[in-house]
């Protein structure tokens, strides 16, 4: 039997809002084209309102057409990366050299714009949501065709059935499996490590305390301290990143000085601790600067991500945050 649909139901559309751009930032690797994705979303969605039969439930009716929608904007555009998947680690005293356009790289995103962190979510969900969202995994799932990217992402974080998945691509429940194993073996070599997503313990809370004071104090020494050996610093939109103690260190010291007497506000974006960094201005308060994700490995900062205002970022712009702290 046809569902009978009305008015509250159309207008209870919003509310898949938050969890529908966690999909489409999944699928495009941006904040903004997340937001245009569900827009248009949800445009389609109130165009195609007559139509819709319920022989599925809304929120499923609203994935697929998220999902195409995602599609067709792969198609007439280049995947989005981060500075690792394009060259290899510089040392401290290079040259920054151009910043490359906004598109070109994949973009922070808060944990409340795509719905982590309701006090009546599920745990084990939250877990896998926080995981999907963590910018090494959404970075990772840039190297999948965008097919391959849909499936991976229906199947393992949505949890559909490989039948209703097949239905949506217009494709076989084989081809769905076959793609499902392809994009699984190129996570693996992308994204090794891959933790899974938790709530931060007292230990990693605390180690983003030390993180706050070094980095305010602007203590370089006590700051790679709190890192690994082997961590990583990527500064987008410039396409550079360094890696170790020593390179960080350089780098912090020299072109990185500018950051002396920088306030740092937390964040929960991508699943991970984070920072929106201002640095001081000669009007004595604080303008926008980065927008800083760190990766915590077993009680260290494996990775510090600087996504730039300056140089043409629209970080804080994407997140609704404010350019300036008075």
């Amino acid at each position: 039997m046809t569902a009978q649909l009305d008015e509250r139901d159309l207008a209870g559309l919003t509310q898949y809002r938050p969890e529908l751009t966690g999909h489409c930032y999944r699928m495009l690797g941006s904040a903004q084209d997340a937001e245009d994705a569900v827009q248009e979303t949800m445009v389609r969605a109130w165009q195609a309102w007559d139509s819709f039969e319920g022989r599925s439930s809304v929120r499923s009716w609203l994935y697929r057409i998220a999902t195409n929608v995602c599609l067709d904007a792969l198609r007439a555009r280049n995947r989005r990366a981060m500075p690792m998947d394009l060259s290899s680690p510089v040392p401290a005293q290079t040259q920054p050299g151009a910043p490359l356009p906004e598109t070109t790289w994949v973009g922070p995103i808060t944990d409340e714009r795509v719905g982590l962190g309701a006090p009546t979510a599920d745990p084990a969900e939250e877990a896998v949501l926080r995981d999907s969202i963590r910018l090494a995994f959404v970075a990772a799932l840039q190297h999948l065709p965008a097919r391959q990217r849909a499936v991976l992402l229906l199947r393992e974080v949505l949890r559909w059935s490989a039948a209703d998945v097949a239905e949506l691509l217009d494709t076989t429940v084989a081809s769905v499996n076959s793609a499902l194993q392809r994009a699984r073996a190129t996570m693996a070599t992308l994204d090794p490590e891959r933790p899974q997503g938790h709530q931060l313990g007292e230990e990693e809370r605390e180690l983003l305390g030390r993180y706050v004071q070094a980095f305010e104090a602007y203590d370089v020494e006590a700051l790679v301290r709190l890192m690994r050996d082997d961590a990583v610093m990527s500064m987008p939109p410039l396409a550079l990143w360094l890696r170790g103690h020593e390179d960080m260190k350089g780098w912090y010291l020299g072109h990185g000085a500018g950051c002396r007497g920088s306030r740092l506000v937390p964040l929960q974006v991508n699943g991970s601790p984070g920072f929106a960094q201002y640095r001081a201005d000669l009007e004595g308060g604080h303008t926008a600067w980065s927008v800083q994700v760190l990766e915590v490995v077993d009680g260290r900062i494996a990775e510090v991500h600087h996504f730039l205002q300056e140089f043409g970022g629209r970080s804080f712009e994407h997140l609704g945050l404010p350019l300036r702290l008075p």
